[in-house]
């Protein structure tokens, strides 16, 4: 990551597990560095297979711009001091897409012994997730049969460090994040842009490692870097929270420089 010029970034998104959180607990060191950010002007958005629900929380008590969750299913943002939430689908398609996902799911969940919901998948609205290494232990090759088994249904699919996240219709967590800085910022994302830096830890990471020019992985990156279909640009020494520190010190650094 050394190599990687932040001098023009304007505004930070990220994964959440994995990238922001050590063994799944979010460290004051963390917050801190997100206190950091904030105060320097460098807005951070969080990018998340996480439910609704989660990501309601985070926009109203962490130091953010917006939360993006749901691989790309809705987002928050913050308008003149109100949360707003806006959503990838009307409700014309969300709701038979959502009835039509719970059967294709629960379909996929019968197959594969151990297999269940996500102990948060109430407090989704448009995906759903199935845990496998989170309260569930199951193996990768189960993780990766029931991505098959969905698929093979029609239905979106994408592994996250703890979840495999499912859903309905043509978005993932790149095409919200560019509505999100479209309808948000009026800003719209370049090829090869060095305004924004994206930092994730995953396969569902990847198409905004391919969207973003100024992509980074966390060091862990590297346990699935042979099955992604886009590879971050860059990658951090340290793995998980202390990786995502490592580039929040980076990006200041480099701002402070350019300002001094």
């Amino acid at each position: 990551m050394r190599a990687a010029d932040f001098s023009q970034v304007e505004a930070i998104f990220t994964d959440v597990d994995g990238t922001m959180t050590t063994s799944g607990k979010l460290n004051a060191a963390t917050l801190a560095a997100l206190e950091r950010l904030a105060a320097l002007g460098l807005p951070v958005v969080l990018v998340s297979g996480r439910s609704s629900g989660w990501g309601e929380c985070w926009a109203r008590q962490w130091p953010v711009a917006g939360v993006v969750v749901e691989n790309g299913g809705l987002y928050f943002a913050w308008r003149r001091g109100r949360l707003v939430k806006v959503y990838a689908q009307p409700p014309s398609v969300r709701g038979p897409n959502r009835r039509a996902l719970e059967r294709q799911v629960d379909r996929a969940i019968a197959k594969v012994p151990g297999a269940r919901r996500s102990m948060d998948s109430a407090a989704t609205e448009v995906d759903l997730a199935i845990d496998y290494a989170e309260d569930a232990r199951l193996t990768v090759e189960s993780a990766i049969e029931l991505e098959a088994q969905l698929v093979s249904r029609g239905v979106s699919a994408v592994r996250s460090s703890v979840h495999v996240n499912c859903w309905l219709g043509r978005f993932d967590k790149a095409s919200t994040v560019r509505r999100f800085l479209h309808r948000e910022w009026g800003k719209h994302l370049e090829q090869d842009d060095r305004r924004y830096v994206y930092v994730g830890d995953s396969l569902n990471d990847a198409p905004m490692f391919g969207a973003f020019g100024l992509s980074v992985g966390v060091a862990n990156v590297m346990d699935v870097a042979d099955v992604l279909d886009e590879r971050p640009a860059y990658v951090t020494r340290a793995r998980e929270s202390a990786g995502f520190i490592e580039l929040a010190k980076a990006v200041a650094r480099a701002r402070a420089r350019k300002e001094s």
